[in-house]
């Protein structure tokens, strides 16, 4: 008797174990499925914004700031990679990506269409760049003067006509341009004098092709000052992504890690100009 009631026992003991051991492997079979790859289409060629071509890990402000979210959710597993600008809303809107990150502004359109966290990624400073004996220091003093045409449609045309619109007193020459000139060319033609002003945001790496070329431009200060958003792939899925990644910006901007990365890449704090 005794014998069979110690081989019971043992045989329990043993079932035991191995329904711990089979409730743990499951446990962890679990664990390694919630963690979810998330692919992020990041500018190429906007530094230090994000810059970054396919095959190379995108280095920059948006990046860093993505990866310091990622740490905060490991849940998710992000993968970044560098697109060029015009096929990142198509890839997100196909669900290609399920992110895409390129100091974008806010818009109806867009939120009709994907998710857009509240939080903001951080801030585009508009800002005029002119000779150092311009005297230009706001929108106002680019009066008669002569200013590098602006992308039709983009984000800068569309703030000159509004200031336009909204100081009609102040004439300026607005003028729109689809030649796609790269801004450090548009720097040149300032030090070289074809143009009198550039207007354009400040997170494009102007200051470093001053610096680098050495270049007799200054620039002003913000003449305005503009939100930039994530945009997430509409999905059932991602509706929970978009809510996590809102939650973790505010707690990135609360502690400090933006205005970090924004002297790091930029030379500047951006949490005091966000809306």
């Amino acid at each position: 008797m005794f014998a069979i009631k110690s081989t019971s026992r043992r045989q329990f003991s043993l079932a035991i174990l191995g329904g711990v051991a089979i409730a743990f492997a499951v446990a962890g079979a679990g664990n390694a499925q919630e963690v979810r790859t998330i692919k992020i289409a990041t500018s190429a060629e906007s530094k230090p914004l994000a810059w970054g071509a396919i095959g190379v890990e995108p280095q920059g402000y948006e990046p860093d700031l993505l990866r310091a979210i990622n740490a905060k959710l490991p849940q998710y597993k992000f993968e970044m990679e560098g697109v060029a600008d015009i096929a990142q809303e198509t890839g997100l809107a196909t669900g290609k990506y399920d992110m895409a990150c390129g100091g974008y502004y806010k818009s109806p359109e867009r939120e009709k269409q994907f998710y857009i966290p509240e939080n903001p990624m951080g801030a585009s400073l508009m800002k005029i760049y002119s000779r150092k004996d311009s005297g230009i220091k706001e929108m106002k003093d680019l009066v008669g003067k002569s200013i590098v045409p602006a992308t039709a449609g983009g984000g800068t045309y569309k703030f000159m006509m509004n200031w336009q619109k909204e100081n009609p007193q102040y004439k300026l020459e607005v003028t729109a341009s689809s030649a796609g000139i790269p801004y450090p060319n548009r720097l040149d033609e300032i030090q070289n004098g074809k143009f009198d002003a550039l207007v354009l945001p400040s997170n494009l790496g102007e200051q470093t092709v001053i610096d680098n070329k050495k270049l007799d431009v200054v620039a002003s200060d913000p003449v305005y000052s503009n939100n930039t958003y994530m945009l997430i792939h509409k999905s059932e899925e991602n509706k929970v992504l978009s809510d996590d990644i809102n939650r973790v910006l505010k707690e990135l901007r609360d502690d400090g890690t933006m205005d970090k990365l924004s002297q790091k890449w930029f030379g500047e704090e951006m949490v005091k100009y966000l809306k």
